[in-house]
């Protein structure tokens, strides 16, 4: 006669030990795999923060998700505008969700950026000048077509939304960058930090499944002193904003020099305008320091940030961006 089992026995622990079993292996069967990392680094597409000092401390890897905080006014949207160009100019596919600005505003940022010069500057009022600027802005359209898209959503939305536009983004336009603008946009209440948790929690998700980088903007908690430096405890609403993102950006401002360049004072030019702190660099096997401290000197006509104070203007449509070398024909040389 058939056997029956008795509906009191715990099957679940038997499940759960033999899963451990099945996890539990030696070190030694890893082995290979460290081998195939070694060797595959060299093969290994680098995708990196625009300024070239930064290539030992700092690259973007897919999978991931990045917070780039900041207080108020302190210019977090504007270095992911720049960073996003980067990108482009990396050959990456990148969607930028700004809640804070329209499209427009958002895209006449990066394109002064990208040509270089103030448009609205006198020089260019006239038709000529006029003329001149809406070439490159053409030439520049061109540039970003099918590597640059804008999500059409100005104000407060939804999480829901956001992360579905996200995976929209990754699953179907292969887009491997977006730009989250920010996180109290997409979650309404400071205090909701479920909310908020619940949300980087998918974001993390949703970058390793579909294997691109989600950046995600954030505010700081409002200091003392504007010209406070910001620490990793400064970082606004849940601990989970923090702790769950592989890479964390700590934006500064330095409204000192600001002031005193206001004021009329001689502002130190060797004192830079804005400084990127990292604070969290989970995955970095580079040779640099992992959370480098990254000065930056901002060029007023264009809008962009330098790696000096005395740096060239930044060529965005190849990596290094460097300025192309003038063309010089055989009879010119000689």
């Amino acid at each position: 006669m058939a056997e029956f089992l008795d509906d009191s026995i715990d099957f679940e622990s038997y499940m759960t030990e033999t899963d451990a079993q099945a996890r539990v292996r030696p070190a030694s069967d890893y082995v290979s795999s460290l081998k195939e990392q070694l060797r595959g680094r060299k093969k290994q597409r680098f995708v990196y923060l625009p300024w070239e000092k930064t290539q030992a401390n700092f690259d973007f890897r897919y999978g991931e998700v990045t917070v780039w905080a900041g207080q108020n006014g302190h210019g977090k949207s504007h270095i992911a505008r720049q960073i996003a160009l980067s990108l482009v100019g990396q050959g990456e596919r990148v969607c930028v969700a700004n809640f804070e600005a329209k499209p427009a505003k958002t895209l006449q940022v990066m394109a002064r950026m990208f040509v270089g010069k103030n448009p609205f500057a006198p020089e260019f009022q006239m038709d000529s000048g006029i003329a001149a600027i809406e070439a490159l802005y053409d030439d520049f359209g061109t540039w970003t077509d099918g590597s640059l898209w804008l999500y059409d959503q100005y104000g407060t939305t939804h999480a829901a939304r956001v992360l579905g536009m996200t995976k929209y983004c990754g699953a179907e336009l292969g887009i491997r960058h977006v730009f989250i603008d920010n996180l109290a946009k997409c979650v309404r209440d400071e205090d909701d930090y479920n909310g908020q948790k619940a949300f980087v929690d998918q974001c993390t998700a949703i970058a390793r499944d579909l294997d691109i980088h989600i950046h995600i903007l954030h505010h700081l908690k409002k200091p003392a002193k504007e010209t406070d430096k910001p620490d990793k405890g400064d970082v606004k609403g849940s601990g989970a904003i923090v702790d769950q993102p592989d890479n964390l950006f700590l934006v500064w401002r330095n409204k000192a020099k600001e002031d005193e360049r206001k004021a009329g004072g001689q502002a130190k030019a060797d004192e830079p305008d804005q400084v990127l702190y990292c604070k969290k660099n989970r995955n970095h096997d580079g040779p640099g320091d992992g959370e480098p401290t990254i000065a930056l000197w901002l060029d007023r006509d264009s809008g962009q940030f330098l790696g000096s104070a005395h740096a060239s203007l930044m060529h965005f449509k190849a990596y290094p961006h460097r300025q192309p070398a003038p063309i010089v024909r055989e009879w010119e040389a000689a």
